[in-house]
């Protein structure tokens, strides 16, 4: 019995379990083989994509370089960028921005005036007040606003909006930078809103709770702790709105007035977008190359204010 026990547990069943034991490691290689596959392509399809990005970057660059460059050579940079006269369609053109470029910058800041502590505030509500079914109704609100066409906010504008600022101020015409900034002010509260709140949540509960155990009411935390905390993706929030502000076209253009004015609170005005869009369809020559150099402008505006935010977030971070 002992010598049919020793067979059978040694060197025989090592023999027979041998081929499986090849077997198997073989599997497991052909199974690594085939993981790292997949991994190099998925890189590689992610590289692409990243390339794609960039490149798409790279060529809009070159074009708006391109295409807007030619016109500021032949007006000249001074006349185009400082002009106040804009007659693109004149016997004798001009083509002065500088209303559209003014109206563009008091238009932003005052959207944000308005936008920036009412979407500060009510992701401070949704993050760190609200009951759950408040939120969860606040929340699709803004959610709703985010899925509203920019045509809609224009529609609502232009019959609502108009006329009451021309009836509460006695206004021949209500069409006017007032009504561009209040219509604008609303559009740039969704996505300011989600990610503040984004940030506002994702700041640890210790540091809420370190400053509830030293004797700071609720408020006092949410404002001097958790936003404190949560400012680098506040000024995302932020600068995510003054793009959508600055970039904004057809609202603004229902609501504004469309006339090159120097910008005043109820005057007609015509924002940098609208400029461009308004006189796209039949402009040809000198005129179109003018839209495309206002473009130009309009880009590197946008870079600039991209610039800022980077410059604000690094600082964020240097400090914490």
């Amino acid at each position: 019995m002992k010598q049919e026990a020793i067979l059978t547990s040694g060197p025989h069943l090592g023999t027979k379990q041998a081929p499986e034991r090849q077997v198997l490691l073989q599997k497991r290689s052909a199974g690594r083989v085939l993981k790292d596959a997949i991994e190099k392509i998925m890189n590689a399809l992610f590289f692409a994509c990243g390339m794609a990005a960039v490149a798409c970057v790279l060529l809009i660059t070159v074009y708006i370089f391109s295409a807007g460059l030619p016109a500021i050579r032949q007006i000249g940079l001074s006349d185009f960028l400082l002009g106040r006269v804009w007659k693109s369609t004149a016997a004798e053109p001009s083509y002065g921005i500088l209303p559209f470029i003014l109206t563009s910058v008091y238009g932003t800041v005052g959207a944000c005036i308005i936008g920036v502590p009412v979407g500060v505030l009510t992701a401070v509500f949704l993050s760190k007040m609200a009951p759950p079914r408040l939120a969860a109704v606040v929340s699709a609100a803004v959610e709703l606003l985010a899925g509203i066409p920019s045509v809609v906010y224009g529609l609502i504008g232009m019959l609502v909006l108009v006329p009451a600022v021309a009836d509460m101020f006695r206004l021949s015409s209500g069409a006017c930078l007032l009504a561009a900034i209040l219509v604008l002010a609303v559009m740039i509260l969704p996505s300011m809103i989600s990610v503040a709140v984004t940030a506002l949540n994702a700041v640890p509960p210790e540091y809420e709770q370190a400053s509830l155990a030293l004797g700071a009411t609720p408020v006092e935390t949410y404002f001097k702790v958790s936003l404190t905390a949560a400012r680098s993706g506040i000024a995302a929030g932020i600068v995510l709105g003054i793009g959508r502000a600055v970039g904004e076209a057809m609202a603004v253009m229902m609501v504004a007035g469309n006339v090159a004015n120097m910008p005043g609170i109820f005057t007609s005005v015509t924002f940098l977008t609208t400029a461009i869009a308004k006189e796209m369809s039949y402009a040809s020559g000198l005129q179109r190359q003018a839209l495309f150099s206002i473009g130009l402008v309009l880009f590197l505006f946008i870079m600039a204010i991209n610039a800022v935010l980077n410059l604000v977030l690094k600082g964020g971070r240097n400090d914490d």
